[in-house]
């Protein structure tokens, strides 16, 4: 499937794809609808950096013949003098559940690690997306630990869970792209337990 899916930057024709995986709560999903917000965020952002910073970044994924959704970064404080990137996906209805999801994130994952210097990469999904969960630990990442009352979503707290990989977790190379390791954790899927 690598071969069929790559990262790129955004170009003005893709902010549609984007906008519609953030602001339609029908193509966002349950789990990741959070109200309406200005529809321009995105626009005036990409006119701006073309949504790619020293603090974080936005990159398509883009199939044979389309953009399939999108990856995001941003720079999460670990103390004073370091930083982890914390990462998030949207991807369009019609492919989700086709592995394209976990591909795109472990692709994210080969390009921070090559091209900044951070030692973690974190991932924070809400306990009820199963369908995330399984799909982070595919792409390698280790699940930690249930975060209570971590988010706010249609009227109350939701629990979240947290997922990691760290450089020690990179396995063996092939050719000029990293492999992970699956998650030590994970081997069959999340627990469903939270």
């Amino acid at each position: 499937m690598s071969d069929q899916l790559r990262l790129r930057p955004v170009a003005e024709e893709d902010l549609a794809v984007i906008e519609r995986l953030t602001g339609d709560p029908e193509a966002v999903g349950e789990q990741s609808w959070h109200g309406w917000f200005d529809p321009r965020t995105y626009r005036r952002r990409w006119e701006e950096t073309g949504l790619l910073t020293d603090d974080g970044g936005t990159l398509m994924v883009a199939g044979p013949a389309e953009p399939l959704g999108f990856v995001q970064w941003r720079r999460h404080p670990t103390n004073r003098v370091s930083y982890c990137w914390n990462i998030g996906i949207g991807m369009l209805p019609k492919v989700r559940g086709l592995g394209y999801g976990t591909e795109a994130q472990r692709l994210l994952v080969d390009y921070l690690f090559a091209h900044t210097q951070v030692n973690r990469i974190q991932a924070v999904t809400e306990i009820t997306n199963t369908a995330e969960q399984w799909a982070l630990s595919k792409a390698g990442f280790t699940r930690e630990g249930v975060l209570r009352g971590y988010g706010f979503r249609d009227g109350g707290w939701r629990d979240a869970v947290m997922y990691s990989v760290v450089r020690e977790d990179l396995g063996k190379e092939r050719g000029d792209m990293t492999v992970l390791r699956p998650s030590r954790r994970d081997q069959n899927g999340p627990r469903r337990d939270g």
